[in-house]
């Protein structure tokens, strides 16, 4: 990583990770396959390449629809200079000041504490 920071990642390729790929987040999120590689392209959902596919971690889509939280909180990862596969990382691994993954405190409501944890990260 090559943003400042002291986070341990228990992240990585678990299968009990669920990940989806492009046609599977057509199915979920209703929207053409050029709409769900937009939102890609965007950062309101960020995927990475595992074997070769480009897929995003479940817990990123909610109620069929990226989860609206990650948003934000990619953009504070990016200017803390994360790349895709650490940002993912770090949304996905236990945070010691948190207690739990940043997007599991994300999808609970607590905003506010995941981005400043994520803003000190820069």
């Amino acid at each position: 990583m090559t943003g400042a920071g002291t986070w341990q990642s228990s992240f990585v390729t678990s299968e009990a990770q669920n990940w989806l790929t492009v046609p599977d987040l057509v199915e979920q999120l209703g929207l053409p396959q050029s709409r769900v590689r937009r939102l890609i392209e965007d950062r309101q959902l960020i995927a990475v390449r595992r074997d070769g596919i480009l897929m995003v971690p479940a817990l990123f889509v909610r109620d069929g629809e990226p989860v609206a939280e990650l948003r934000g909180t990619l953009h504070l990862l990016f200017d803390a200079v994360f790349s895709d596969e650490e940002a993912v990382a770090w949304l996905l691994g236990e945070d010691d000041s948190l207690g739990c993954a940043p997007i599991e405190a994300l999808r609970s409501g607590r905003k506010t504490e995941v981005r400043r944890i994520a803003q000190a990260l820069g």
